[in-house]
């Protein structure tokens, strides 16, 4: 009861191919193909925007309340 043997599985393929036909598999590969390339795409456009800008000018340190009551 174990695994399967070849002939199991041939019958299963032929199976499918009688009921799916050799086009419609083709079809639906390629679908399958094309879906895994554009969320491929989306995550990498994803990561693009992501990526934050870069400003080299050194930012203003931060004052608190008291330190600018002390300077003025």
């Amino acid at each position: 009861m174990g695994s399967f043997s070849i002939w199991h599985w041939l019958i299963v393929l032929v199976i499918v191919l009688l009921l799916f036909g050799k086009g419609k598999i083709s079809d639906v590969m390629g679908d399958i193909a094309k879906g895994v390339k554009s969320f491929k795409k989306g995550m990498s456009e994803d990561d693009d925007a992501e990526k934050p800008s870069i400003d080299h000018k050194p930012s203003e340190p931060v004052r608190t309340t008291e330190e600018k009551t002390r300077t003025t």
